[in-house]
C-alpha cells in the first residue's frame, strides 16, 4: 500500500519542478529579449517577433501562476488525516487503480505504484466524493469499485 505522505510530497516535488522549469524558460526568454533591443532591417518582422515573444512570456507567467495556486492548495491538505469517506486528501484504491484527491496533475509514481493525482471536481472525482469502501460507480462505461479509503 503506498504511503499517503510520500505521495503528497512527490506531488509537491512535481509541482516545484514544473514551476522551476517554466521559470528557467521564462528567464531565458527575458535574457534573449534584452539582447534584441536594436531594430534590424526587417522592421515589421522584428516587431512581430517581439510581440509574439511577449505573448509567449505572458502565457508562461500564467502557467507559473496556475501551478503556484495548485501548490498552495496542496499545502493546505494534511496527508496524515485518515478518512472513511472519500474527500479532499483521500487516498483511494479502486479496481482501476489508486487516486489521491488533491490537485489534478496527472500521474505520479511512488514506491512502484502509479497514483492518479486528481482534483475532486474532476468528473471521476465528483462521482467518488462521499463514497466509502465497497461502493461502486460507473464512469466511461466501466464499473469502478472502491477497495479502500484512507
Amino acid at each position: 500500500m503506498p504511503n499517503k505522505k510520500l505521495i503528497h510530497n512527490q506531488i509537491l516535488i512535481e509541482l516545484k519542478n514544473r514551476i522551476n522549469n517554466l521559470k528557467l524558460i521564462l528567464g531565458e526568454m527575458f535574457d534573449a529579449a534584452s539582447g534584441n533591443d536594436v531594430k534590424n532591417s526587417a522592421g515589421d518582422k522584428h516587431e512581430t517577433g517581439v510581440a509574439m515573444a511577449q505573448l509567449e512570456q505572458e502565457k508562461l507567467t500564467k502557467q507559473i501562476n496556475e501551478l503556484l495556486k495548485l501548490q498552495e492548495s496542496l499545502q493546505k491538505i494534511n496527508p496524515k488525516i485518515v478518512q472513511s469517506k472519500i474527500g479532499l486528501g483521500s487516498l483511494v484504491k479502486t479496481n482501476n487503480g489508486w487516486y489521491y484527491f488533491s490537485v489534478g496533475i496527472g500521474t505520479v509514481t511512488v514506491e512502484n505504484d502509479l497514483i492518479f493525482a486528481i482534483n475532486p471536481k474532476a468528473p471521476i472525482g465528483e462521482l467518488l466524493i462521499g463514497k466509502t469502501k465497497g461502493d461502486m460507480v460507473q464512469f466511461n462505461g466501466k464499473i469502478t469499485e472502491i477497495l479502500s479509503v484512507q
